[in-house]
């Protein structure tokens, strides 16, 4: 706190921009003053403003005395409603500010500083800050509890709670005047369809898709149940789906929730879908939908789905996925005691099968760990389970070998990959009927793999990539999802998609314990996509790229 008094009085004042007529900026300059005692001078790395003066201040014959602190707080409070133009044109510059603590910590020291010296032009103005901090952070307090809220609700599989998923969707989209229709194309497995109706019915509009259910979880292995929502003292939020998406979900009519109090009218229409059953594979959810005439009546032109966390600064953005392969690989051979050896048991056949397996697993771990190439373009193969062994009330019967064992296998498979040989490697190496080996799969995506043009050929990618520089973020290099989303489903229906969560800077803890989400990172996200629907929706072109590659 010292230092930040000492680096006022070395030269932070109020600009004289803000003398006279309206006020263009909220000068306040840190660094060594300049000719004629402003801070013209060397700017230093952290300074907050460069003032040219620190002669001059806010009078009461410029501003009309309270009058336009009295306006900044009424707009403030009606939560984003516009201030005639002219009036006070840097509002948004003082929203920046009262969200910045480095800026708090000095307002706080200042504030004390002037009313001791009757400073009032500069208390002011200082006082605004202070008004717009506290406000902030009780709207920003009201979005967090709006995300733990729906985080709260039960939506595990295999038994999710969806329709109070959908009845808390619905009650967020009702303020916002969105139209809304639930649709189940499976009984007890609602979708819901929200609409934000843009002024230019011929255009094709664009869809933002979420999933509605979480994965299970070990409650015992987290540091906070995950369905509390609990929020730690550093900020981060941990729940099921904080990350796997119920997080994208509600920044999405967050974002248009910002939109709407800016007074921004979409030129197209913004379709959002809050779909179950992603978790098991979709098919009773989006995968019936893409196919279905409804989704077809809607003339979509670009589809946004979830992507995944990044550990950097950048945004990962997907355009493809691998194709999922969920494969069970089972074994026979005769019984016997458990002190004999002979060849061609149920075990020693599926330990041959898994040694295979393991083998080419560490070929194209390999292959990630040389670097290169990005986890998506590489097969993954990873033994979900293991099962053999004659149940006892104890345990397992410990003499008797079994004639059965089974394994279970998720593979993914890239687009670049020749399924056809790898189909052929595991009829001929992992499960030959030569040693008595079958397979089924519970899963397989098969047919061609769609995926989205990420270049200059795609005006939706130029249009998502540009958004999210003017939120402040970047985008990292266009990549493969490693795993699946519902995505796919809207590729193979001829409609682009991307795959785009707006976390940076955490870890990716999707299925994985204490998974949890930042307060700051999540707001951030919010902003993010008020940039990207704001883009998307006043997109004037009627062409759009839909074709896939």
């Amino acid at each position: 706190m010292e230092e930040i008094r000492d680096i006022k009085k070395e030269g932070q004042c109020v600009n004289k921009s803000l003398v006279g007529g309206d006020m263009e900026a909220v000068d306040v300059g840190i660094g060594q003053p300049g000719p004629g005692g402003g801070g013209g001078g060397r700017r230093e790395e952290n300074v907050l403003f460069e003032s040219s003066s620190c002669s001059g201040g806010l009078s009461d014959e410029a501003h009309g005395g309270h009058d336009w602190f009295k306006l900044l707080v009424r707009h403030n409070r009606l939560e984003g409603s516009r201030v005639p133009q002219g009036q006070f044109p840097h509002t948004a510059l003082l929203h920046h500010l009262s969200r910045d603590p480095q800026v708090m910590e000095v307002v706080v020291v200042v504030v004390a500083e002037e009313s001791e010296s009757n400073s009032m032009s500069l208390l002011r103005l200082l006082l605004v800050v202070v008004v717009l901090h506290l406000s902030a952070v009780a709207g920003d307090d009201a979005i967090v509890s709006r995300f733990q809220e729906y985080l709260r609700i039960n939506t595990v599989q295999p038994n999710p709670e969806y329709y109070k998923a959908v009845d808390f969707i619905i009650s967020q989209a009702k303020p916002l005047s969105l139209e809304s229709q639930t649709i189940e194309f499976v009984k007890g497995k609602p979708l819901l369809l929200l609409k934000w109706v843009g002024s230019d019915p011929t255009l094709p509009a664009f869809l933002l898709n979420s999933h509605t259910d979480v994965v299970p979880f070990e409650d015992s292995k987290w540091t906070h149940h995950p369905l509390q929502a609990h929020m730690d003292h550093h900020g981060d939020i941990y729940a099921r789906g904080s990350q796997d998406m119920k997080c994208v979900g509600m920044q999405y009519l967050e974002a248009i929730r910002k939109l709407q109090a800016s007074g921004f009218k979409p030129l197209r229409s913004v379709y959002l879908s809050f779909v179950p059953d992603e978790e098991i594979g979709g098919h009773d959810g989006a995968e019936k939908f893409a196919e279905s005439q409804l989704f077809k009546s809607l003339n979509i032109a670009i589809v946004l789905d979830e992507g995944l966390p990044s550990p950097t600064e950048s945004y990962r953005v997907f355009y493809g996925e691998r194709s999922p392969w969920w494969l069970v690989i089972k074994a026979k051979g005769p019984p016997g005691h458990g002190a004999k050896l002979y060849d061609n048991s149920a075990m020693e056949n599926l330990l041959k099968s898994i040694e295979s397996i393991r083998r080419f697993r560490a070929s194209q771990f390999d292959l990630l760990k040389a670097g290169g190439i990005a986890e998506g373009d590489v097969v993954s193969v990873n033994m979900a389970f293991l099962k053999a062994g004659t149940p006892s009330p104890t345990g397992f019967v410990m003499n008797l070998q079994p004639s059965e064992a089974e394994a279970g296998f998720d593979i993914r498979v890239p687009p670049s990959v020749d399924a056809e040989a790898l189909e052929r490697r595991l009829v001929e190496e992992w499960a030959p009927a030569a040693r008595n080996m079958s397979f089924e799969f519970k899963q397989k995506l098969t047919g061609k793999q769609f995926l989205t043009a990420a270049d200059d050929s795609n005006p939706w990618w130029g249009l998502l990539e540009n958004a999210v520089k003017e939120a402040g973020g970047r985008t990292s290099k266009p990549e493969i999802f490693p795993a699946s989303t519902d995505a796919r489903y809207f590729r193979k229906a001829g409609v682009p998609a991307f795959g785009f969560s707006p976390i940076s800077n955490t870890p990716s803890l999707l299925h994985d314990h204490n998974e949890y989400l930042g307060k700051a990172e999540y707001l951030k996200g919010i902003e993010v996509y008020v940039s990207i629907i704001k883009a998307y929706a006043s997109y004037e072109s009627k062409s759009g790229s839909r074709d896939e590659l």
